[in-house]
């Protein structure tokens, strides 16, 4: 397909799709029609699962696919895990040429799903020290400042203005959804971009999920930028140029 492909755009947990607006903007002014996706895990709603999440980045895919349209999806953080399990049946070129498929997979700070486990399953069975599991409320709140776990590098007021955006996560997202996950990532070439001052996910932490992900297989390009958690916000100019790039090798690479 000669035209440019639709970015799917899948944010983290406790954030919003707004969090993706720099990006978008840098993108649509690349004649890049763009797609933020809304988690239903980020509303405030506790009965929201892993799998709700998934299908809302599979409608959004579908919408384009079944247009003719290609589609890249870009992932942050837990957006990773939700984003490679809604790959699967999206990724193998159609028999049909009037309808498009995923083409490439672009990660930002996050890992790499693995299939029958649910995500607190993938980290051991028991929250990282960031965040707790209050199976009272149904919820999944922060235990540590976000400003420095995601935004430090902005500056006081942005930083501000973010915290204030941070939503209520719903546990769910981490305890269902075994039989959603699914390692999408190895079905397309992926771009993964490292963030090196990162407080949530420490750099060797994402270079150890990168090579664990070649060894299994996978396709992976890997880039580092200098930001927090939230490059997307703190550098969003170089982090739009790294997008560019893998997304003019994924067009490249389906010929």
């Amino acid at each position: 397909m000669s035209q440019k492909p639709t970015l799917v755009f899948v944010p983290g947990a406790w954030h919003l799709p707004e969090c993706w607006h720099k990006i978008v903007s840098a993108m649509e002014a690349q004649d890049f029609k763009c797609v933020p996706v809304a988690l239903p895990t980020v509303f405030s709603n506790t009965e929201a699962t892993f799998g709700d999440d998934v299908h809302a980045i599979q409608d959004a895919i579908k919408a384009e696919t079944t247009q003719g349209r290609n589609v890249v999806v870009v992932v942050h953080s837990y957006g990773g895990a939700v984003g490679a399990s809604a790959l699967k049946g999206y990724t193998a070129k159609p028999k049909d040429k009037g309808t498009g498929r995923v083409i490439g997979f672009f990660m930002i700070a996050t890992g790499f799903a693995v299939g029958g486990v649910t995500f607190l399953d993938a980290l051991g069975g028991k929250p990282p020290p960031i965040w707790e599991a209050n199976f009272e409320t149904g919820l999944a709140p922060l235990t540590v400042d976000p400003r420095e776990l995601f935004y430090h590098d902005l500056p006081e007021e942005e930083g501000k203005y973010w915290v204030d955006k941070i939503q209520p996560q719903s546990l769910k997202a981490f305890t269902t959804g075994a039989e959603y996950g699914y390692p999408g990532w190895k079905e397309v070439p992926v771009w993964y971009l490292a963030t090196t001052e990162d407080r949530s996910h420490p750099t060797e932490v994402q270079q150890m999920f990168t090579q664990k992900a070649r060894d299994e297989g996978g396709d992976i390009t890997y880039r580092e930028i200098a930001s927090s958690h939230s490059p997307f916000l703190s550098k969003p100019h170089e982090t739009s140029a790294i997008l560019l790039e893998a997304i003019q090798a994924f067009t490249a690479y389906e010929g």
